[in-house]
């Protein structure tokens, strides 16, 4: 179509390295605003977020010496829900239980602290984090399009290049 338009062969060559450019570009830029706002947030005082108030805490997966792991809890009273929040593996120690063993921690926390339920969400794409979570009995309830990251301007641009889809989770532990 282009080509039809503009007659021009460079200019049809050119324009998909253009969009996949603007792609990345964008891509990049809101994944490092993203990380940057969860640095100077819960996780630049764990023990503030995480350690500190009743019914959440903050587990690390440590592997020869090394920090592999980690995930965090987060409950909320209102509801008796506990949110599992911030698991993330290194990818040289993915596929070795480390996740599913994280989560674990988080459901025996939650029964623990008499949660009713576990939630979470996530804009994970890759199709393995979600079948963790359902082997974990995490039942999907939702799909929000167009979710905005924290740290997302949600501009034209910005909107045109990156769109997430934020998938929510619910284990319904015990009837409130």
């Amino acid at each position: 179509m282009c080509f039809v338009v503009t007659k021009s062969f460079l200019l049809t060559c050119c324009l998909p390295i253009f969009l996949m450019g603007m792609r990345y570009y964008f891509s990049r830029k809101v994944i490092l605003h993203y990380l940057d706002c969860a640095l100077h947030t819960d996780m630049s005082d764990i023990e503030q977020y995480y350690m500190k108030p009743p019914g959440s805490c903050f587990w690390v997966a440590v592997l020869d010496g090394n920090v592999v792991g980690i995930v965090a809890a987060r409950g909320n009273e209102e509801d008796n829900t506990v949110e599992l929040r911030r698991m993330s593996v290194d990818s040289n120690y993915r596929g070795k239980g480390i996740a599913k063993a994280l989560g674990r921690k988080v459901l025996e926390f939650a029964v623990l602290n008499n949660y009713s339920s576990v939630v979470l969400g996530t804009t994970a794409v890759k199709m393995a984090a979600h079948k963790l979570y359902e082997s974990l009995g995490f039942k999907h309830v939702g799909v929000v399009e167009h979710y905005a990251l924290p740290g997302m301007t949600r501009s034209l641009l910005e909107r045109m290049f990156f769109q997430v889809r934020y998938h929510r989770y619910r284990l319904q532990l015990r009837e409130e």
